[in-house]
């Protein structure tokens, strides 16, 4: 064997070795094989996947886990609200309907009758005048035939108990603005009377009667009031404008009818601090507060709430708010079993002024307007 076929066979050998070195070096690099797997089953088509998860998955849907959309509360129709207070009104025992009802049940109409009556409608929140005039009519009208026939005997107090609360007042709730201006309403009233949760109910009746409305927390000087007023607006979906506590209440109401004009919103309610400490900063704060209002808009309605179970001290309260601001309309709170009912009349010839809405309970949608027919034939419901 010559040199040649050596060299041959020597680079042969060494293309075998090197050859089996990349051979194992590049088969250790490689990840261990598979086991394999069994065919999978075909995917159904997108009808027929379950859309719901078992009840024990931990797992969230797509859907479910972006930010929820809150649930709106929906506020009970005016109709039916409305039908349904008046049987809680008709159902309640006040002073006043057992008063008025006493003079029906008499066995005679003597002068200790008609005393005893007189004493009973005055302890009822009805005043002394209207009392006065009250008895006058019925001693004149049953001074004949007595009460011997009660069907008529209670037409003719109806008649003249009507009268008294005059159903001829315009109790009508001025919520439309001028010139395509949103209806501004400005809220009075000492704290404590239930005013931020009247006016909640109040936007519910909106929202029901299918407006839109833009609240104002005007009220800074009480920590809570701004909080509680924006929970009702939220419940109904009705955006409330806030400031820094005991900011200035003037610049709240001012940037809420500026939010309800920005909003193309048919009414701004605008909430307001009921401190009764000095009647000099009550009529400053109140007349800030409407005079920088109507830069934007004209103030449409000022109602004054009034808690119908104060009595006397409810009327006290009602004129020195009378004083301050013209007031256009009243909103009687607690107008049930505890309220003496009489203060409906009483307050309407103080302050000139018509009663426009009662809430009659803690209810969310216990606030209707003020019917006269309607309460005097609740008060003579037996």
């Amino acid at each position: 064997m010559d040199l040649i076929q050596l060299l041959i066979i020597g680079l042969l050998a060494l293309s075998i070795v090197v050859a089996g070195t990349i051979f194992l070096a590049r088969r250790r690099a490689l990840p261990p094989a598979a086991k394999r797997s069994l065919p999978a089953e075909p995917t159904a088509p997108a009808e027929d996947r379950p859309t719901t998860q078992p009840a024990d998955s931990d797992e969230k849907s797509p859907a479910s886990s972006g930010p929820s959309t809150p649930t709106l509360d929906r506020p009970e129709a005016p109709a039916s609200r409305m039908a349904r207070l008046r049987r809680r009104l008709a159902g309640s025992n006040n002073p006043l309907a057992r008063g008025l009802l006493s003079i029906l049940s008499a066995d005679r109409l003597d002068a200790d009758t008609w005393d005893d009556f007189e004493a009973t409608l005055i302890t009822s929140d009805l005043g002394v005048g209207p009392t006065q005039e009250l008895t006058a009519a019925l001693r004149r009208e049953l001074s004949i035939d007595g009460v011997g026939d009660s069907v008529k005997a209670k037409q003719v107090l109806r008649r003249e108990l009507l009268s008294l609360v005059n159903p001829n007042l315009d109790r009508s709730l001025k919520l439309r603005g001028a010139s395509g201006l949103p209806a501004v309403v400005l809220v009075v009233g000492v704290n404590g009377t239930g005013k931020t949760t009247t006016i909640g109910k109040l936007a519910r009746v909106m929202v029901a009667e299918n407006q839109s409305v833009v609240l104002g927390a005007a009220d800074t000087f009480r920590a809570a009031a701004a909080d509680q007023l924006q929970t009702w607006g939220d419940r109904v979906g009705v955006p409330t404008v806030r400031g820094p506590e005991a900011g200035d209440p003037a610049a709240v109401a001012y940037q809420a009818v500026q939010r309800g004009i920005d909003d193309g919103a048919d009414v701004v309610v605008v909430d307001t601090a009921g401190r009764l400490h000095t009647k000099t900063g009550l009529m400053d704060e109140l007349g800030k507060i409407k005079r920088v209002i109507e830069k934007l808009a004209p103030v449409t309605e000022v109602l004054l709430l009034i808690d119908a179970t104060t009595g006397q001290n409810g009327l006290i309260q009602a004129r020195v708010f009378a004083e301050v601001v013209q007031i256009t309309g009243i909103v009687l709170s607690k107008l049930d079993g505890s309220a003496k009912g009489g203060i409906v009349v009483q307050v309407q010839r103080e302050l000139g002024v018509p009663v426009k809405l009662i809430g009659l309970g803690e209810g969310v949608d216990d606030l209707v307007p003020f019917e006269a027919e309607a309460f005097v034939d609740a008060l003579l419901s037996e």
